[in-house]
């Protein structure tokens, strides 16, 4: 008698937060950020550094590093309820109690540069059901849009947990 595939584990309410965008998250590109993070990560271009660097090759200010698109507004006195909404697909239930980062890929439209703000939604866009070497998994596929005041998209991040 032949195996029967394990009972998948994605619900109707998994199902139908697909394509739903979470809350939006407002962030802040600031020139101190910029060079903080570029240091961090070993970037070493006079553009990430300096306004007139940045400039002379053509850049409104202080570019943003790959990586690194703005640090989000902190508000405390936000509603509680508007602060405890997590980002798309956060309180779906999964019965496995391991997670792992299955990889992150940033796809950019325009230069961020210090000074913008940039709001982002996100999505989860797919689930895909696996056995791997240790078992049953779930891979969890999001989607977050950046855009700048202007409306303008300036980056898509394309990024997958994989619960097992």
């Amino acid at each position: 008698m032949a195996e029967s595939a394990a009972p998948s584990v994605v619900t109707d309410d998994m199902r139908a937060q697909l394509g739903v965008e979470g809350p939006e998250t407002v962030s802040e590109v600031t020139t101190t950020g910029c060079r903080l993070f570029a240091r961090a990560v070993g970037h070493g271009d006079a553009i990430f550094f300096d306004a007139e660097a940045a400039r002379a090759r053509g850049y409104r200010d202080v570019v943003a590093p790959p990586g690194f698109l703005g640090t989000p507004v902190y508000r405390p006195n936000a509603e509680r309820a508007e602060r405890a909404e997590g980002p798309p697909g956060e309180g779906i239930k999964i019965p496995y109690k391991r997670i792992l980062n299955g990889g992150t890929t940033y796809e950019y439209f325009e230069p961020i540069c210090a000074g913008d703000v940039i709001t982002s939604r996100g999505k989860v866009t797919e689930y895909q059901e696996r056995t791997g070497s240790i078992g049953p998994m779930l891979i969890v596929y999001r989607e977050t849009t950046y855009r700048r005041a202007d409306d303008t998209v300036v980056a898509k991040v394309y990024g997958n947990i994989i619960h097992y």
